[in-house]
Formats: structure tokens, C-alpha cells, sequence
């Protein structure tokens, strides 16, 4: 491959989102080279501060890398009328506002394909962009607990759990920039854009996945099972003595090798364990026996022994440790920025990886408005145009 231009290099984006799940969707597409312009509110004086100190956290930096930023006051006429006219220059306008204000400011999809009938609009939000709930914030917690997902996380008995990770953030987000991948493709067709929206709710209950299917199809309502998986027997967390491994031994072959590897003919023997439906049936007392087992080595022994045996298994991490496993440095999931600020920090990566694109640098987060001249000199504007902006406080 001789062209190493980013895969998404053509496209422009207009990046209006805030706090996680939007800013997640950007992400996507900001990693793989699309020409992303963050915009926000010009800085208050009275509150600048504050705000470059959460600019500069570990969150910030990590969400909004690969993204240039400019300030624009949409509320203003002519600020407006700077972000339409950049509109006809753009793919993708994605945004998270409640429903109802993009509408408020005249910059929903309607009037923005009127500007460019091309154009992609991506919205997320909480609940949907209608309905009875449509008009409320949202906020990840809420969206795992209305979602379905804490009434199956936890311990039985221990009441409903959140999940360690905004999910329902995450999700939406992911989801929001596959519908924008997928418009910008069928725009290739048919030579139109298109409104792409979903929602904290909607992603929530879409990734419960086999559980929902539990409900439609089995009319099941799922439970929580602790660290034991809902259906599949034995898979889950068992003490050794310097730790946990997680192990999944569920069907017949799986269920043989562990026995095998235990020499354990008295649960290969046992009716009680004898096909999926009677481990699954007797998981409390199956669970138990097998504890008495891995209660004798340590994880590291277990691990290798297991996967010998092709038993699937692995270590149980805590961040640091994660991070140190030499598998996940080989797969090199972070990147290095240098910020002109915070010096080298290292971020995330995108999780997919392409046979025919190189590793692409990152760039840092930008700082407020660092990147406003260059960008609307690249949209037409010209320096007294831009200097008038920031004078009327446009920018």
C-alpha cells in the first residue's frame, strides 16, 4: 500500500458533543484520521480556570485526543451563520444536546441539510429523540438501571449493581459512529446524508444481548448470578491461594479436560454433573467442589495448567497488573501524545486494527480554541473576518 493517508481522511467532521458519550462517538472516527473540529463555547473570563484545570485531566485528555478545537458562540447570529456556512463544507455534524436545543438554536438536521443536503447528523441522546421520556436528561447510571443491566450484575440477594464502566455511554456512543460510518457509505449510492440518532436507553438494552433474548424469546427473566455465567456451567471466579483466575469449562469437551486435568472421576461420575442442563441445575454445590480444588495452588500453576489442558482460563487483573501482563504489551494498546503543556502522556488506542493502514500518530487533546484561526481560514474566512468575530465575542 503506497498511500498512507488515514483512512477517513476525506471527511470532515463538526464535533458539537460534551461530557462521554458523544465525545466517544467522535473518538472513533477522529482515530482513524477524519478531520475533526471540536466546538465549543468561547471561554468565560470568570470561569477559565476551572476550566483548563478539567481540560487537563486524565478524562479530557483521553476522550478528545485527535481533534482540533475552536470556539463559536452559536447563540450569537453571527456565530450561526459562521457554523452553517461550515456546514457546507463538512460530512458529519454529531451531537449529544437534549432534543429539543439543537432545535432552539436553528441547527438541527433540517437546517442543516438545507445547507448541504450531503450532510450526516448524528444525535445522542437519553432517552430518544421523542417519546414520553424523550425531553429528559440523561446519564449513564440511570440508562443501566432503566436498561436492564444492574438487576443481572451483582450477587443474588445484594440488590441491583452498577458496572464498573459507563457503559451505556459507551455504547451509544459506538453504536452512533457505526451509523455514521454506514450513512456515509449508503451516501455513496444515493448522494444524500442522512439523520443518524440513538440513545443512552437504546444502546443499554441493545447490548444486553443473549439476556434480552432470554426475555423475548424464552420469556425468562434474568437474574443476577455473581461471577458465575448466567447460563454457561462451570464458567466463573474460583480462590486459589495467592489470588482468583477466571475459568470457563462449560459443554462436554470443556467439562472432560477439566476433569481430566483434575483427576476429578468423582464429578465426571456424578449424575448431578452429567450434560449443561444438570451443572447448570446444581451450580451452587458443582461450584463448591471445584473451589476444594483450585484452593491447593496458586493462580500462576492453575493458569498454565489449564491452558495445557485447553482449558479456557485466565488471571484475574487489577489496572496496574493489567498493564503489565505481557500479552496486552505486545498488543501495545496505548499511544504516546505530546502535549505542550502536560508533556508525553499515553492514551488509550482504538481497538481494531487494519492489515493495510500503519500505526498513525495521535495528537493531544486541544486546548481551548487553540486551533480556531487555522480551521476558519480553511472554511473561507479571512482575518478580518476572524478578527471581527473575536471582537463581537463570535469566537
Amino acid at each position: 500500500m503506497t498511500d498512507h493517508k488515514p483512512p477517513l481522511h476525506r471527511f470532515t467532521v463538526l464535533d458539537l458533543t460534551r461530557v462521554r458519550a458523544g465525545p466517544t462517538a467522535v473518538r472513533q472516527l477522529a482515530d482513524w484520521g477524519a478531520n475533526v473540529i471540536k466546538i465549543e463555547l468561547p471561554p468565560d473570563p470568570d470561569k477559565r480556570g476551572d476550566a483548563l484545570g478539567s481540560r487537563h485531566d486524565l478524562d479530557f485528555q483521553n476522550l478528545q485526543r485527535n481533534k482540533r478545537g475552536i470556539t463559536l458562540n452559536l447563540k450569537s447570529e453571527g456565530g450561526h451563520a459562521a457554523f452553517m456556512h461550515m456546514v457546507k463544507g463538512a460530512d458529519v455534524v454529531v451531537e449529544n444536546f437534549r432534543p429539543n436545543v439543537k432545535t432552539r438554536l436553528k441547527i438541527d438536521y433540517e437546517a442543516c441539510r438545507l445547507e448541504n443536503p450531503r450532510i450526516v447528523y448524528a444525535s445522542i441522546s437519553g432517552f430518544g429523540q421523542d417519546g414520553p421520556y424523550g425531553m429528559r436528561p440523561g446519564f449513564d447510571q440511570i440508562a443501566q438501571g432503566m436498561g436492564g443491566l444492574m438487576w443481572i450484575t451483582g450477587f443474588p440477594g445484594q440488590g441491583p449493581l452498577r458496572v464498573g464502566v459507563p457503559i451505556a455511554d459507551l455504547a451509544s456512543g459506538m453504536y452512533a459512529a457505526l451509523g455514521i460510518l454506514t450513512a456515509l457509505l449508503q451516501r455513496e449510492e444515493t448522494g444524500e446524508g442522512q439523520w443518524v440518532h440513538t440513545s443512552l436507553l437504546e444502546a443499554q438494552i441493545a447490548m444486553l444481548d443473549f439476556q434480552a433474548a432470554r426475555w423475548l424469546i424464552g420469556n425468562e427473566v434474568p437474574g443476577q448470578a455473581g461471577n458465575d455465567h448466567p447460563t454457561s456451567i462451570p464458567t466463573g471466579v474460583f480462590q486459589t491461594t495467592d489470588g482468583y483466575i477466571n475459568i470457563a469449562a462449560s459443554g462436554g469437551v470443556m467439562w472432560q479436560r477439566l476433569c481430566d486435568l483434575l483427576s476429578a472421576d468423582e464429578l465426571r461420575d456424578n449424575p448431578d454433573y452429567a450434560d449443561d442442563g444438570a451443572r447448570s441445575r446444581n451450580r451452587a454445590a458443582l461450584n463448591a467442589a471445584l473451589q476444594e480444588y483450585f484452593s491447593t495452588r496458586s493462580s500462576d500453576e492453575w493458569i498454565e495448567a489449564l491452558n495445557d489442558a485447553g482449558v479456557p482460563c485466565g488471571p484475574i487483573y487489577k489496572m496496574d497488573e493489567m498493564w503489565s501482563d505481557p500479552q496486552v504489551k505486545h498488543l501495545e494498546m496505548s499511544r504516546p501524545v505530546d502535549h505542550p503543556a502536560l508533556g508525553t502522556l499515553d492514551v488509550l488506542r482504538h481497538a481494531t486494527n487494519m492489515s493495510g493502514t500503519p500505526k498513525m500518530p495521535y495528537r493531544p487533546a486541544p486546548e481551548i480554541g487553540e486551533h480556531t484561526d487555522e480551521v476558519l481560514r480553511e472554511f473561507g474566512f479571512s482575518d478580518d473576518e476572524i478578527e471581527t468575530m473575536r471582537k463581537e465575542n463570535i469566537v
